[in-house]
C-alpha cells in the first residue's frame, strides 16, 4: 500500500512570508521595549529574518560582496550623515523645529531629521508605524553591509587593518579635493574592500555624489566600516532608541486629526463645506496642471499633443512655466494648504465654479458645474498606515460651536505609484480589491474606473486584485510569484490601498459619517516590476515615462467628477 500522506516541505514563498511576519512582530516588540542594538543580540531576529527574506530591493545583501544599488536606495531615504552616527533616536514632533538644529530632509523621503552631535541623529516620525518599519529595515540593511566591510578589512583581533583600508582612510580624512587620478586610486581600494569590480564602482560613484560632497561614496564606506570595526574591537555597539513621547503618541492619530481639522476649517471659512466634495489623493501638480495649463499656453502656439505639454512641464528647465501655472491657479480660486501638522501632506482645494473648465479639453456636463459646483480636494500622498489615519479623520463630521456638519463627500479617488507583476514601468493597474499582506484581510470594492476608460492612449492597462504591503523592502520574488500565480491573481503591490479602503468603508458603511453611496476610484501607475531583474525600485526612478500614465489617470478621474 502506498503512503498517500503528503510530504510537507516549506516553499521559499512560505519561508519569506514567515520572515516578514517575524520582522513585523520583532519591530513592534523592539519599539515597545524602547531601544535595541541592531548588531547585538536584540537585533539578531531582525537581521536573520531580513537575510532569510533577501528582499529584491536589497539585491545581494545575503552575499559576501557589498550591495551597491540597494545602498544607494537606502542612503537616499535616510538623513545625510547617518553613517557617522552611533546613536539613532526615533522621536515624535518634539519641538526641534524651534531650536538651533537645522532639519536634514532625505532626498527621497519627506521627514525632518536633526544631527544632535557628532554621534547622534534624531529622526522625526510623524507618519505612523509604516515609517518606523521603513527606517528599521533600512538601518538593518545598512548595518549588515557595514559588517561586511569590517570583516574584509580587519586582519586580527587587535584592530590591524588591510592596506586598502589604510589608503581609504587617508583619502577620506585628507581635506583637499581629490584629482581624477586620486579618485580612481581610491575607487580601486574600495572595490577591493566591497568585493566589487573597479568598473561597477565607477558606474555607481557619481550617483552617490552631491554638490557639497562629490566623494560621498568613499565617505559612506569609510564611516560604515569604521563604526563596524569599533563594534568588533571595542564592543561599542550602535543603538536605536525610540523616545517616550513617540511610544506614547504612535497610533493615536495626533497629526492626522490636526491635519484634517485645518482642512475642514478652511472649507468652512470659504463656504465650501456643504458643497459636493471630491477627494483625490495624488501628487501636487497633475490636477493643477490639467485644469490650468491650457489657459497659460499662448493660443498662437502650435497645437501639441497635450501629453507632450505635460512632459515638457515635468522637465527641470521649465520651472518658470510651472510657477506661472501655480500663480494662475491661485488667481482662479485654488486654495493651497501647506501642511504644518507634521503629517507632511499638503493640500490643494479647487472651487470648480471659479474655473473655466472648457479650456481643459475634458468633456464636461454643464449641469454639474452650474448646479452642483463640485469642490475638488487634492491631498498629497500618504505613507503606508498613515493613509488610514488621514482619511479616517478627514471624513469625520466638522464640529463648530456645538454644531456637527457632515461633509458631502461624493467620491474618493486614489492615484498612486505601485510595483507591477505583469507588464512594466509606466503601465497602469486598475484594482478590483486590496489584500493586506501577512493576513487574508481583503477589501473588494466597485471601482468607478474601468479598463475601457483608459484604453487606446498608448499605455497598457491591467485589472485585478492588488496587495498592500507592509514596506517597500518587505518582499521578494518568491512571495510575489506566489501572489501572482495563485488564485489571489494579484497584479501589483503598493502600501496604502487597504488602509484607504478600510477608512472609507468604516466612514460610509459603519459610522455613517459620509454617504453609503460614496464612489471610489483607484488607479496606479507602475514604478517598477520587482519580478524583473534590473527593474526594481533600486534601479532608479521612472523619469518622464511616468508622465503619460499619471496624466491619463488624472484626466479620467476629472472627467468622471465633472460629469
Amino acid at each position: 500500500m502506498t503512503n498517500s500522506k503528503k510530504h510537507h516541505s516549506r516553499t521559499r514563498a512560505q519561508e519569506s512570508s514567515n520572515a516578514i511576519e517575524r520582522m513585523y512582530i520583532t519591530m513592534r516588540h523592539l519599539f515597545n521595549r524602547g531601544f535595541y542594538k541592531p548588531m547585538g543580540i536584540s537585533g539578531e531576529t531582525l537581521r536573520q529574518a531580513l537575510l532569510l527574506l533577501r528582499p529584491e530591493i536589497y539585491g545581494s545583501v545575503g552575499e559576501e560582496k557589498a550591495e551597491l544599488e540597494g545602498l544607494l536606495y537606502v542612503i537616499d531615504r535616510l538623513p545625510a550623515g547617518i553613517e557617522e552616527c552611533t546613536f539613532i533616536n526615533l522621536t515624535s514632533d518634539e519641538g526641534y523645529a524651534n531650536s538651533h538644529f537645522k532639519p536634514i530632509i532625505p532626498e527621497k523621503r519627506r521627514r525632518n531629521c536633526y544631527r544632535i552631535d557628532a554621534e547622534q541623529m534624531n529622526i522625526e516620525i510623524t507618519r505612523g508605524r509604516s515609517e518606523i518599519y521603513d527606517i528599521l529595515t533600512h538601518l538593518t540593511f545598512l548595518f549588515i553591509e557595514s559588517h561586511k566591510i569590517s570583516n574584509r578589512v580587519l586582519i586580527d583581533e587587535d584592530g590591524a587593518t588591510t592596506r586598502d583600508w589604510i589608503k581609504l582612510e587617508k583619502a577620506v580624512l585628507s581635506k583637499k579635493k581629490l584629482t581624477q587620478d586620486e579618485r580612481e586610486v581610491a575607487i580601486t581600494h574600495i572595490a577591493n574592500i566591497l568585493g566589487r569590480t573597479f568598473n561597477e564602482l565607477r558606474t555607481v560613484y557619481n550617483k552617490f555624489a552631491t554638490s557639497s560632497q562629490p566623494e560621498r561614496l568613499l565617505h559612506i564606506v569609510y564611516w560604515l566600516g569604521k563604526l563596524a570595526i569599533e563594534e568588533h574591537i571595542h564592543n561599542n555597539k550602535r543603538t536605536v532608541t525610540f523616545s517616550p513621547v513617540l511610544r506614547e503618541r504612535i497610533g493615536h492619530h495626533i497629526h492626522g486629526e490636526i491635519w484634517a481639522d485645518t482642512i475642514k476649517e478652511v472649507l468652512f471659512k470659504n463656504d465650501l463645506l456643504e458643497r459636493p466634495i471630491h477627494i483625490i489623493s495624488a501628487n501636487m501638480h497633475s490636477v493643477m496642471n490639467t485644469l490650468f495649463v491650457s489657459s497659460i499656453l499662448k493660443p498662437t502656439a502650435p497645437k501639441k499633443d497635450i501629453f507632450e505639454v505635460y512632459e515638457s512641464l515635468s522637465k527641470k528647465e521649465n520651472e518658470g512655466l510651472r510657477n506661472k501655472i501655480n500663480k494662475e491657479a491661485l488667481h482662479r480660486g485654488m486654495i493651497y494648504i501647506k501642511d504644518a501638522s507634521g503629517a507632511n501632506i499638503d493640500v490643494q482645494i479647487f472651487d470648480t465654479s471659479k474655473i473655466d473648465v472648457s479650456k481643459t479639453g475634458i468633456e464636461i456636463g454643464e449641469k454639474v458645474l452650474k448646479e452642483d459646483k463640485p469642490v475638488i480636494l487634492v491631498m498629497d500622498y500618504a505613507f503606508g498606515e498613515q493613509a488610514y489615519e488621514t482619511i479616517d479623520e478627514l471624513l469625520k463630521p466638522y464640529k463648530t460651536k456645538g454644531k456637527k456638519t457632515h461633509l458631502n463627500v461624493e467620491s474618493v479617488s486614489i492615484m498612486g505609484k505601485a510595483g507591477i507583476l505583469e507588464g512594466g514601468k509606466g503601465d497602469i493597474m486598475i484594482p478590483s480589491a486590496h489584500i493586506f499582506e501577512g493576513t487574508a484581510d481583503n477589501y473588494p470594492f466597485a471601482n468607478e474606473l474601468k479598463k475601457e476608460d483608459l484604453e487606446g492612449q498608448g499605455v497598457d492597462i491591467y485589472e485585478g486584485a492588488m496587495i498592500t504591503v507592509l514596506g517597500t523592502s518587505l518582499q521578494n520574488k518568491d512571495i510575489l510569484k506566489f501572489f501572482y500565480n495563485s488564485t489571489w491573481r494579484v497584479i501589483g503591490l503598493e502600501m496604502e490601498g487597504a488602509h484607504y479602503q478600510k477608512a472609507i468603508q468604516a466612514a460610509s458603511k459603519v459610522r455613517g459619517s459620509i454617504s453609503p453611496n460614496v464612489k471610489v476610484r483607484y488607479a496606479y501607475y507602475a514604478s517598477d516590476n520587482p519580478l524583473e531583474t534590473g527593474a526594481t525600485l533600486a534601479s532608479g526612478g521612472l523619469g518622464t515615462s511616468g508622465v503619460r500614465p499619471t496624466y491619463l489617470i488624472t484626466r479620467t478621474i476629472l472627467k468622471q467628477i465633472l460629469n
